[in-house]
């Protein structure tokens, strides 16, 4: 078994040998000229206005690309209550959206985020320009649009490790590949050699839950005399949270006497932060004129814990439901430890209001008796009921490493290798293995995923003299990249089959059943691409960008994307921009090969345990289940960039993506008892533990459109500067043709459940040493099937929150800032629909603006 260490050391080894060799070539390249000005000597505000993603041409201004483009300086992270990294973007961009994920699965761990109404795993992400490694977590439940997305956790990543951040918002795969559909991001991490900086933070909701304390540092170190090393660090906790109102049937316990319900019985909220530790380098050495080495990587490790469904001690199927008499009275599920038929028999136990008032449960929870000791049920264990706490701990590392510079014939050069990893080890607690009766444990460690990807990248570009304006620019270049997925069994109890499991207990820990020895496995592929970038002025004020990409994957063979891009400047103020672009996206190694068993809501409202599993396993094929296939994308952008004398920035982009075969989970396909006799024909043992299947196809086609404006203003003020800035979004998606496998609630989630309208106007004005902040968010009205079970919320109506912050500068390296996200306290309409009827969730639990309400925070910041 490999493990995370011996990783990691064969790709340190791998990573110091194959440096040595990128800097034997780089010493041995011809001069030609001068590399040209380093980023390093630009201002800073010229820095926030240079984008590298795009082009492999030379780096272009926001108004200057012909796609649109938002560069996000580390002020503007800085300046803003949240500290997890999806939500500092949501502030900034304007079609991106994320929403809190309170009991999701794997969602709670890492959250899903969307761009141009696309699931999370359509966005490529890049750091320093490299393409970054997926997460392990697939989102099993990612409430419509995401069910079933693998993407990047870009969450690992610091705020302090950052220069800016670059989002492409137009299709790029035929420049980046797979995965760029919906947009790209960049994230470029600070490359000082001196300096640093040092923020220590505290908050918490205005409910008083949710405490968050992070500390965080970013120093510039010189690595000889022509080089930097860039550090930083960041540590994290935070308290979980509570939304959360009585369950009907938990207070119907209570009302009959069962003291042991807990109040709520079930927690609606943030989980909780125990630890989350960030790392991240970055290194750069110029070895000659012409010449450089750069090196960059990280380490995260965060460990989550959140609450999950409530198990009532009455109905929950598998542990205590024991189905009627003949008389249609609800009996308790009791286990003979001797064996039916064998020794003592049980006595069938009425349920009644209170099945501790039963006198047949007196019976068997008296252990002092021979019938008691032989005898149990899971009421003497729980006899409230029980809510297992779910969680595990996310494990993110990287290593970048390579040698660019130009040659002697003005052939540019970048050769680079990239190696990353992301793994999840689930943990569940507060919950049994009913299988194993009284001798089962109340922790498990269910199993772990673990993603591995290696690339080498080589890219080539020259300017090419064709007696126009401006020269030809040409780029190429070439990839491979290397993907391996891999599940590791849980712990034996978690997926043993204990001694009751053929008298109707279920099988694994309850809530997460783990991955068991016979299903873990290995599955790996490789894909080779070669690319071709075009640019050129064709006059002074005609810009047209044309990229083409060929892709062979050793799974599913082989695509060929375009791309055509056009900038025009009309005026001195105004210039129109567009683009056309075919895009796909190839079907993760994990969603073809993971195999999951989790709780869910079925339609009725009751617990249900859904497996996910290979669309090519045997029971996938019997529901209609088949080899997946890539994405297919056609998109395309039309944009005016507008920079008038007054100050005034505006950009106005329209886009409008058709995708098909896109690839989710089914929805919940119910097993019948033929299909459940086949499965535990074919050797899967635990199949009568399944209520419903789910697998991954490509089986819905979507069009999405939408118009993005973003504008930025300045203007002298009350004796100090105001920056005024608008990120406006509206976006529609319309689902083209869906199977049967698809729901009717699932097509209304991918079509409504995602704001239509979603703007933010931030003015910052600073005087002095004082600096105020203020920011208006909208959101537009939502749909929700709550809790993905057929229980419409027809409209989670539109809101609107206000950010505050104050900082004042205490001397020039000390600044203090005192601040609230959401600081009227608002909250979404109250769920009076199912709030008390199934799951206590006070709220619709998709609401864009959350459900934890107001958060207040206090900053110190020492720069040095």
């Amino acid at each position: 078994m490999k493990t995370t260490l011996s990783l990691l050391t064969k790709n340190m080894r791998t990573a110091f040998a194959a440096s040595a060799a990128f800097s034997v070539l780089a010493f041995n390249t011809a001069a030609a000229q001068e590399l040209g000005d380093k980023a390093a000597e630009q201002a800073p505000e010229d820095v926030e206005q240079i984008a590298i993603v795009g082009t492999r041409a030379a780096p272009r201004s926001v108004g200057e690309s012909p796609v649109p483009i938002d560069i996000i300086g580390d002020e503007e992270f800085k300046n803003q209550g949240s500290t997890d990294m999806v939500s500092m973007l949501q502030t900034v961009v304007p079609s991106f959206n994320v929403n809190d994920q309170p009991i999701n699965d794997a969602s709670s761990l890492v959250r899903p985020a969307n761009l141009r109404g696309m699931a999370s795993d359509h966005t490529l992400v890049l750091v320093n320009g490299k393409r970054r490694h997926r997460s392990a977590v697939i989102t099993f439940l990612g409430g419509g649009l995401s069910d079933g997305a693998q993407g990047p956790d870009i969450s690992v990543i610091p705020a302090t490790a950052l220069k800016q951040v670059e989002v492409l918002r137009d299709g790029a795969a035929a420049q980046y590949g797979s995965d760029a559909i919906a947009g790209v991001v960049n994230f470029v991490l600070k490359d000082d050699a001196e300096g640093g900086i040092v923020e220590a933070r505290y908050g918490s909701y205005y409910e008083g839950d949710g405490d968050m304390m992070q500390i965080s540092g970013n120093v510039g170190l010189p690595l000889s005399d022509d080089g930097f090393l860039n550090l930083s660090a960041e540590y994290r906790t935070a308290d979980d949270t509570s939304r959360s109102v009585q369950r009907d049937d938990a207070a119907a316990l209570i009302a009959a006497g069962n003291e042991f319900v807990a109040n709520p019985a079930q927690i609606w909220g943030n989980p909780e932060i125990k630890h989350d530790i960030k790392l991240f380098a970055n290194a750069g050495l110029e070895l000659n004129s012409n010449a450089e080495a750069y090196m960059f990587g990280n380490y995260a490790e965060r460990e989550v814990e959140g609450g999950f469904y409530y198990r009532n001690p009455h109905t929950r199927g598998g542990v205590f439901d024991g189905g009627t008499d003949e008389d249609g009275n609800a009996l308790l599920l009791v286990g003979d430890l001797d064996g039916v038929g064998t020794g003592i028999e049980c006595p069938s136990v009425p349920v009644g209001n209170n099945v501790l008032n039963s006198p047949e449960y007196g019976l068997i929870a008296d252990n002092s008796t021979a019938l008691g000791a032989n005898c149990f049920a899971f009421n003497e264990v729980f006899p409230g009921g029980f809510t297992p706490r779910f969680g595990g701990t996310v494990t993110d590392m990287s290593l970048v490493f390579g040698t660019r510079g130009e040659l002697a014939n003005e052939i540019g050069y970048d050769v680079s290798l990239n190696l990353g990893q992301n793994e999840i080890d689930f943990a569940i607690s507060n919950t049994i293995n009913p299988s194993l009766g009284p001798d089962s444990p109340t922790s498990f460690k269910p199993g772990k995923y673990t993603q591995s990807e290696q690339t080498l990248d080589i890219d080539l570009n020259k300017p090419i003299d064709v007696g126009m304006n401006e020269p030809l620019y040409l780029a190429g270049g070439f990839q491979y990249r290397h993907e391996t997925y891999e599940s590791l069994a849980g712990d034996v109890a978690s997926y043993e089959i204990g001694p009751l499991g053929s008298q109707g207990f279920g099988i694994g820990s309850n809530g997460f059943p783990g991955l068991s020895a016979r299903s873990q496995n290995e599955a790996s592929r490789h894909n080779i691409a070669f690319y071709l970038d075009a640019e050129m002025y064709l006059t002074e004020d005609f810009l047209l960008a044309a990229a083409v990409r060929y892709e062979d994957f050793s799974d599913f063979g082989d695509t060929t994307k375009g791309k055509i891009s056009a900038r025009w400047q009309a005026t001195d103020s105004i210039a129109f921009r567009g683009a056309f672009s075919t895009g796909f996206k190839a079907p993760t190694i994990g969603q073809s090969n993971v195999r999951n068993v989790t709780t869910a809501f079925g339609t009725d409202g009751e617990l249900i345990d859904r497996a996910t599993l290979p669309p090519t396993d045997p029971i996938s094929v019997q529901k209609g289940g088949t080899e997946l296939t890539p994405e297919e994308s056609e998109s395309y952008s039309l944009g005016m960039v507008a920079n008038f004398d007054n100050g005034l920035f505006l950009t106005v982009d329209y886009y409008n993506i058709e995708l098909t075969d896109r690839i989710s989970t089914t929805s919940g396909i119910k097993l019948t008892e033929d299909d459940i006799a086949a499965l535990l024909a074919q050797g899967v043992s635990d199949a009568s533990s399944f209520t419903e299947v789910s697998f991954f196809t490509n089986d819905f086609d979507t069009t999405t459109e939408g118009v993005d404006v973003v504008a930025n203003y300045s203007q002298e003020m009350f004796g100090g500067d105001t920056k005024y800035s608008l990120a406006y979004n509206w976006t529609s998606t319309t689902v083209d043709q869906a199977s049967d496998n698809i729901s009717a609630e699932r097509v209304r989630m991918l079509e409504d459940n995602l704001p239509p309208v979603r703007w933010s106007f931030t003015a910052n004005h600073t005087n002095g040493d004082w600096r105020v902040m203020g920011r208006l968010n909208y959101y537009g009205s939502i749909y929700e099937d709550h809790l993905d079970s057929a229980l419409p919320i027809d409209k989670v109506s539109s809101e609107v929150t206000v950010d505050l912050e104050v900082g004042y500068h205490f001397s020039e390296d000390l600044q203090v800032v005192l601040g609230a996200k959401n600081a009227l306290d608002e909250y979404p309409d109250e769920n009076v629909q199912y709030d008390t009827e199934v799951a206590g969730a006070t709220y619709p639990v998709t609401s864009p603006i959350g459900i934890n309400g107001g958060f207040y925070y206090l900053r110190g910041i020492y720069t040095f």
